[in-house]
């Protein structure tokens, strides 16, 4: 009876892609993304036009030994429908690692928003408690009115000893 030999941990696929390959997924999701920005710009639209062009241009009026691609240009569909099967995929990779990105970054904008929140809450309470506390103290006029109060009533009092010394009561 022979025994399977088991893997201790199943959490993971094993490394490499089969037949002792092994690719470094990192390294391919940059290769990927820089792929799929060169194919988004007005560059590659231009050179892929000029190709385009030059390719029809030799296979309708150029010299005959350049017509390798007769009309209805079965070869050139074929090399553009190639690119097209390999330039999807690259764009749906780099779309993906893009919006993991993006999430990340949402988390963290949210953590940030959340501990903003918080010390804002905080300091709302804080200053509630300062303005119930400074709630009972004198105002500048109150005091101001106290003091006039208080020295009224001392030159009252002056004013009825004559003698310039205050009376005691």
């Amino acid at each position: 009876m022979a025994t399977v030999k088991r893997r201790d941990d199943l959490s993971r696929p094993r490394g490499g892609i089969g037949f002792g390959l092994y690719y470094d997924p990192e390294a391919f999701g940059r290769f990927s993304e820089a792929i799929a920005r060169f194919l988004g710009t007005a560059r590659y639209l231009v050179f892929q036009t000029v190709v385009v062009i030059i390719w029809l241009t030799l296979n309708v009026v150029g010299v005959s030994k350049f017509h390798w691609d007769p009309y209805p240009f079965i070869l050139l569909t074929l090399v553009l429908s190639l690119q097209a099967s390999y330039a999807a995929p690259l764009i749906l990779l780099a779309q993906n690692r893009q919006a993991e990105r993006d999430k990340v970054q949402v988390d963290r904008d949210r953590e940030v928003s959340e501990r903003t929140q918080a010390d804002t809450e905080f300091l709302a309470r804080e200053i509630a408690a300062i303005r119930i506390q400074l709630s009972g103290m004198a105002t500048a006029d109150e005091l101001s009115a106290a003091l006039d109060a208080v020295t009224a009533r001392l030159e009252m009092l002056t004013a009825g000893n004559g003698s310039g010394e205050a009376a005691v009561t």
